[in-house]
């Protein structure tokens, strides 16, 4: 008697029997749409008026039901997975919302105020309550203290870094990582007063834009120092090896191979650490005063920033400086998001994969 006879017959295994089922790239989609739908229903229906009530609700609803759909479609284990996916989801939406409505509402209120004059004239001899003026020495002040901030800040933060990471040992180099993690969490207004006690009070200088910028560099200073130090920490150690094998110094190696392999990264922390400081108020309202003409030189008299021009029109209290304090955020917002592409653009720029095209 044959003993393929008596085998049990065997089912063939095929895709279905291994994965089991799976819902369509269509279904994310569809339940967050639906989740909104019953959100504004459930909302409207409970008498609710804030929307972001409405919204929440929508959120829980999607969460809820892309795991609900996954679980019994797909399995527990893969409903796990895309709860997860739809926290992520829920949590990027509620990120970029109040981004979104605080740059529309920006350009909504500001976008009729921009224009040619109101780049390159300034407020002197403008009367608050009437029309016209610009923001042409506010944006001068700005450049001109972002500036020298940087000029300061910079190479004392990249050479911070460079100490730290390259021959930082013993109880000196933690002090001085211990200083940069405390000024990390050190609150502008703090580095303006220290500024305005030192340079103003105690050795008797005027309020200057450059003031400004002393208290902007120490602001500044960690972001670059953190940063870079990041930055050269992802340098391999096989090319320092390489080098000193060849013979080479250890600070030629610094600054031929180490500092241009990450030339990419520590630019771009220096580029959002500018983005910074560029919004900051409380110091230069307490160094650079504030003016209505316009002043070249930083080092000499009042100077008007950005920041110190929006908050000085919107202290006036009409619908002209209001306007004008819209105009002027919409402004320094493009700056500042002009600085952040900026930034990315020089990361990408010098990315390895880039540089190995």
């Amino acid at each position: 008697m044959s003993t393929d006879a008596t085998r049990p017959a065997t089912t063939p295994l095929t895709s279905q029997s291994l994965t089991g089922g799976r819902l369509p790239g269509w279904a994310p989609a569809a339940t967050a749409v639906t989740a909104v739908a019953l959100g504004c229903a459930v909302g409207a229906g409970a008498g609710l008026s804030s929307r972001i009530q409405w919204g929440l609700i929508a959120a829980l609803l999607f969460v809820a039901g892309s795991y609900a759909l996954a679980a019994k479609v797909e399995g527990t284990r893969q409903a796990k997975d895309r709860l997860a996916t739809s926290l992520v989801w829920v949590c990027f939406v509620l990120a970029v919302i109040p981004l979104v409505s605080l740059t529309a509402y920006t350009i909504r209120k500001g976008a009729g105020v921009v224009d040619a004059t109101f780049l390159t004239h300034s407020m002197n001899g403008v009367i608050s309550s009437e029309p016209g003026g610009g923001i042409y020495h506010a944006i001068l002040g700005t450049l001109e203290q972002v500036g020298l901030a940087t000029l300061i800040a910079a190479p004392i933060g990249l050479l911070t870094a460079v100490y730290l990471v390259e021959y930082g040992r013993g109880r000196l180099a933690k002090a001085v990582t211990f200083f940069v993690d405390v000024m990390t969490g050190v609150p502008s207004i703090v580095a303006g007063l220290f500024v305005l006690s030192f340079w103003i009070i105690i050795l008797g200088f005027s309020f200057s834009g450059f003031a400004g910028s002393m208290a902007l560099s120490i602001l500044m200073m960690p972001v670059v120092v953190r940063s870079t130090e990041e930055m050269l920490k992802l340098v391999p150690g096989e090319l320092r090896e390489a080098s000193y094998a060849l013979g080479v110094p250890k600070w030629k190696t610094i600054v031929r191979i180490v500092i241009p392999t990450a030339i990419g990264g520590i630019t771009t922390g220096i580029m959002l650490a500018v983005a910074r400081i560029t919004g900051e108020t409380a110091p230069v309202l307490l160094l650079c005063f504030t003016t209505d003409v316009i002043n070249t030189n930083p080092f000499q008299d009042a100077q008007e920033s950005l920041p110190l021009y929006i908050w000085h029109q919107y202290s006036l209290g009409n619908d002209q400086t209001y306007a004008r304090a819209w105009g002027a955020a919409l402004v320094l917002i493009a700056i500042v998001m002009g600085l952040n592409l900026i930034a990315r653009g020089i990361a990408r720029w010098r990315s390895p994969s880039q540089r190995a095209h």
